[in-house]
């Protein structure tokens, strides 16, 4: 068991799902990973289901308003930063050629949000945290384990979350391909390649992937499908590290599951 009572800033703390259909989103991944939902009031007319395992907040998910299904805005998953300060983070981010998408504002007591956009186009987000610190619980069956940006311009990106978040970037070959892993002092923060031809003719835009643990891929995959998902990216063992797959869920989000070799603490 991994639980967390606070994130240093710059380190991935928290995902939520805006999705098409949140009683659907509920069934699928509430069998997948054993998730249940707690909902809580966000404003008029949503509800914002915070995800639990074991009784420990991992994750939300919520109902796009009509608005953002009407300008095309597809179900995803959001990866938020811990920062401690918000605002700043997000000017700093427009300084480095980034977007604000939505500038930084409060939520309740829980924390400060902004939604940026870096500059290649990956959307992400910075959490200062209130009397929420993130997810309690991570690395395990069905919590959140790691984050990955996927680019079309490996230097422009990595030179801006350097210089957002004080990460260090190391780029090593691994099979055909180069892969970057960001260090935010000691501890690995993130991951980045660079998006193959194949993924830009279907249409993939820069983004950041959310890696979700398991404690077996092989029946995670076949889950995924009994309960009308799919699998994009075939299973694949990563020497060391573990085996993972990249799948779609019913309304269209897209997530990665990982089986670690060796899970972090």
């Amino acid at each position: 068991m991994a639980e967390r009572t606070g994130y240093p800033p710059g380190t991935f703390c928290w995902v939520d799902l805006g999705t098409t259909d949140l009683a659907g989103a509920k069934t699928f991944y509430g069998q997948l990973f054993g998730w249940t939902f707690e909902d809580q009031p966000a404003g008029p007319d949503m509800e914002y289901a915070i995800v639990k395992l074991r009784g420990k907040d991992v994750a939300a998910a919520y109902q796009m308003n009509k608005e953002m299904m009407e300008t095309g805005i597809p179900t995803h998953w959001l990866s938020y930063v811990s920062t401690e300060d918000a605002d700043a983070t997000a000017k700093k981010a427009e300084d480095l050629l980034g977007n604000i998408i939505q500038p930084a504002f409060d939520v309740h007591s829980v924390g400060r949000v902004a939604v940026l956009q870096d500059n290649v186009g990956a959307v992400f987000a910075v959490f200062q945290p209130g009397g929420h610190q993130g997810a309690q619980v991570v690395n395990e069956h069905g919590a959140l384990c790691w984050n990955e940006l996927g680019t079309t311009a490996a230097k422009k990106s990595s030179e801006f979350y350097t210089k957002l978040f004080g990460w260090t970037a190391n780029t090593q070959q691994m099979g055909n391909m180069n892969y970057t892993s960001f260090m935010n002092g000691a501890r690995p923060a993130a991951g980045m390649y660079v998006l193959t031809a194949e993924m830009l003719s279907q249409g993939i835009p820069p983004n950041w992937l959310v890696y979700f643990a398991v404690d077996d891929a092989d029946a995670a995959a076949d889950k995924i499908k009994s309960l009308g998902g799919e699998i994009v990216t075939p299973l694949t063992d990563i020497p060391e590290v573990g085996r993972f797959a990249v799948a779609e869920d019913p309304q269209g989000g897209h997530f990665a599951f990982i089986k670690l070799l060796n899970p972090p603490d």
